[in-house]
């Protein structure tokens, strides 16, 4: 970040240096040499630049996943469909904020330790005396990185309350769920009951009939007997 000012200083030197000089080519004369260095010195800071954002933007993309930077998905409300998904695995959401919390901890420990070596930067150029201005730029990217910190504070905040909501309506899920099992249970043990004496009912039904074919042929063999008796006192009429 420091090369294109550096680029614009040596070109200022060198143009200053070509004033006091005043050096004489043939083909080229001093405005026009001045124009070729200044030329130079715009084009090597804009390439300097550019890179220096490249870099930036490279450094902004790299492990965007979980992105503290997006937003954070509640636990009672899903993500939008047109958003890309943050999680390809599937996961649970409980994993998901568990894994985003993992991160953004590790995250505030790095701008930590980051505060910590700008504060003994910041330390050092105090004790300079030279009055360069790096003493300000130091301050503004720790109030930067201090403001950075409350952000991810206040999002790692927010995502242990929805972690700890989300843990809530597993529990009361889980409740519900034992319930449901507890009242399953129960109609099994009713159905089972049901079965025990609807065998018993059909054991003693088969019983009973049995024991009324029994009773309907012993009636068969009365009336057999009954006839033939008949037939014998009738016989027994007619030959008196």
């Amino acid at each position: 970040m420091r090369l294109p000012f550096a680029t614009i200083t040596y070109g200022t030197c060198i143009m200053l240096l070509v004033m006091v000089w005043q050096p004489e080519f043939g083909i080229l004369s001093l405005s026009a040499l001045l124009r070729i260095i200044i030329l130079v010195e715009v084009v090597c800071a804009a390439s300097f630049m550019g890179l220096y954002i490249a870099y930036v933007h490279q450094y902004n993309c790299l492990n965007s996943q979980p992105d503290v930077l997006k937003s954070l998905y509640s636990a009672l409300q899903p993500a939008s469909p047109l958003e890309e998904f943050r999680y390809h695995d599937g996961g649970r959401l409980s994993d998901q904020q568990m894994a985003l919390l993992q991160y953004q901890r590790e995250n505030i420990h790095y701008l930590s330790e980051e505060i910590l070596r700008l504060q003994e930067c910041l330390s050092k150029y105090e004790r300079s005396d030279d009055g360069s201005t790096p003493q300000v730029d130091l301050a503004h990217l720790l109030a930067a990185r201090d403001q950075e910190l409350r952000a991810l504070s206040a999002e790692m905040n927010q995502v242990q309350s929805e972690l700890r909501l989300a843990r809530n309506l597993i529990a009361e899920k889980d409740l519900e769920v034992q319930k449901i099992y507890a009242t399953n249970s129960q109609y099994i043990k009713e159905n089972e009951r049901l079965r025990a004496i609807m065998g018993e009912w059909s054991a003693r039904a088969a019983k009973l009939e049995r024991a009324l074919e029994a009773e309907q042929r012993s009636n068969l063999d009365l009336q057999k007997k009954i006839s033939k008796l008949r037939n014998q006192s009738t016989t027994e009429k007619t030959e008196i």
